[in-house]
């Protein structure tokens, strides 16, 4: 189409005369989709279906769309989800540092809405992780201080009780 339209014709006809001299070159034959429907037909009109069509075409998740607050919120509904799946707890602990590393750099330069993003629990993650892991099916006696309660504490016990105030004696 580097020809210029003829003066003193319409650009309707122009364009027609163009379109059935490429026919009958033969142009149009055997292209992909020929003889389908459009997709989208027979929808209801959305001003923004040919970008989320591109983006599919693409092979882009539509996670990529969404604001930073609500792909971070998405991030750790994600993560919730799949600490069952981990190999460690230090796995665990190290992705939602991650997560939260992110989450804080948003806090400090929001850009976007103005949405609230909490910090994901690290413990809350591990406990998660323990309780979705198989256990012993006898895990045993508990230790829940000295055999004799006279005898004074040792270790952690000691040091609790110093910092709570309370002291044995």
């Amino acid at each position: 189409m580097t020809e210029r339209k003829p003066q003193g014709m319409d650009f309707r006809s122009w364009i027609d005369q163009q379109i059935s001299e490429a026919e009958d070159r033969g142009a149009f034959a055997n292209l992909p989709g020929a003889g389908k429907p459009l997709p989208g037909r027979g929808r209801p009109e959305d001003p923004d279906a040919w970008a989320l069509d591109w983006v599919r075409r693409s092979g882009v998740s539509t996670e990529e769309l969404l604001p930073t607050p609500l792909r971070l919120r998405r991030q750790a509904a994600l993560l919730a989800d799949s600490v069952p799946e981990f190999g460690s707890e230090r796995a665990v602990r190290a992705a939602v540092a991650e997560l939260n590393d992110q989450i804080m750099q948003w806090r400090r330069l929001p850009i976007g809405p103005p949405l609230f993003v909490p910090l994901v629990d690290p413990d809350a993650m591990a406990a998660r992780w323990q309780a979705a892991q198989p256990g012993p099916a006898d895990p045993g006696p508990a230790d829940h201080g000295p055999a004799d309660p006279g005898r004074p504490a040792t270790g952690w016990r000691r040091s609790r009780r110093r910092r709570s105030g309370t002291r044995r004696r």
